[in-house]
């Protein structure tokens, strides 16, 4: 199809999926009790991409908790330390870190595989897996150097890649949102991406942002440092945010001559305002005088686990009906 819709990831959380977090906290609920929990948000959250129309699905890392801090349960070596700040506006070191205190190792997987397979079992369309890279699942571990600790992650991320190609998955998306960051390092972080991703059989896509925790950025939003270096990572698509910058850098692609697919973000998932389908086609044709139609997809900035989900689901209706505004005026029909 014609200007494919994807989501970047996560979905947002139901209201009773975020009542139940304090009583998971206070130890209300048995391993089957959270198995029925997040199994039941899963569904949720492909229902209403699938309701949207949606063409590339997620299961909406409704399992995880969040978008990487769910993960660190899976490490043995790592002891979690307080939390620095817990009063006062939000911002990143409200957030846990963890101390490592032996080898790190993921024993039984990181998860990934059995939320896919929950995934196909409930879809009606194409999907992907989500996996955050070495580089940024490093951001929340203290111990030694940042990209010592990114190089003991790569093998355990591999084989969590590995493992999906094994399960069926032909479709991976490995974030690395702290790539965008942090671009003074980016060949740095291209050998660590490439390390983990080279040769694994299946299309591989990143998404590369600058922070979403609490709809607040942590960096400075511009891309253009990190080109053309970028353009070495072992991917076939990038995965950019665009809607909330008004489209800055959109001309990338056509000055860097960029054969990767982009799949850009044409919704601002900060802003509670829901973008109009003609305005979401309005920012498409914008891109398509940089990129080719058969290299774009349309997208959300970011995942939606920051934003309100009456919000999130209007502005995926409008994302698919924006999307089919250009594909018509492209000569293309939704049978194609």
């Amino acid at each position: 199809m014609l200007l494919p819709t994807t989501v970047v990831g996560s979905h947002a959380w139901p209201g009773w999926y975020s009542q139940a977090q304090e009583a998971i906290a206070q130890g209300a609920y048995g391993p089957r009790d959270l198995d029925e929990l997040r199994r039941d948000a899963v569904t949720v959250a492909v229902e209403d991409q699938q309701r949207a129309g949606i063409d590339l699905l997620t299961d909406g890392e409704m399992g995880r908790l969040d978008f990487n801090l769910g993960f660190y349960n899976a490490f043995t070596g790592l002891r979690a330390l307080p939390v620095e700040r817990r009063l006062g506006v939000p911002a990143h070191d409200q957030r846990p870190k963890y101390e490592i205190i032996g080898p790190l190792a993921a024993p039984h997987g990181l998860g990934v595989v059995e939320e896919y397979l929950y995934l196909k079992s409930i879809a009606r369309g194409r999907c992907k897996a989500t996996v955050p890279g070495p580089f940024t699942l490093s951001g929340r571990l203290v111990g030694e150097d940042r990209l010592a600790i990114a190089e003991q992650l790569v093998p355990i991320v591999r084989r969590e890649l590995e493992r999906l190609v094994e399960a069926g998955c032909d479709y991976i998306q490995l974030d690395e949102p702290s790539i965008a960051c942090y671009p003074d390092g980016v060949g740095h972080y291209v050998r660590l991406f490439n390390a983990t991703a080279e040769g694994i059989a299946a299309t591989i896509s990143t998404h590369l942002c600058f922070g979403n925790y609490k709809a607040r950025a942590v960096a400075g939003r511009r891309y253009r440092p990190l080109f053309p270096k970028i353009l070495d990572l072992a991917a076939g698509e990038l995965i950019l945010e665009f809607a909330s910058r008004e489209m800055a850098e959109a001309d990338l692609w056509k000055e860097f001559a960029v054969t990767k697919r982009l799949a850009a973000g044409v919704v601002d998932v900060k802003n509670s305002y829901v973008e109009p389908p003609e305005l979401i086609a309005s920012r498409a044709r914008l891109l398509l005088q940089y990129v080719p139609a058969e290299s774009l997809s349309l997208c959300p900035d970011c995942g939606f686990s920051q934003t309100a989900r009456h919000l999130a689901v209007a502005k995926l209706h409008n994302l698919v009906a924006g999307a089919r505004i250009v594909r018509l005026e492209l000569g293309h029909s939704e049978a194609l």
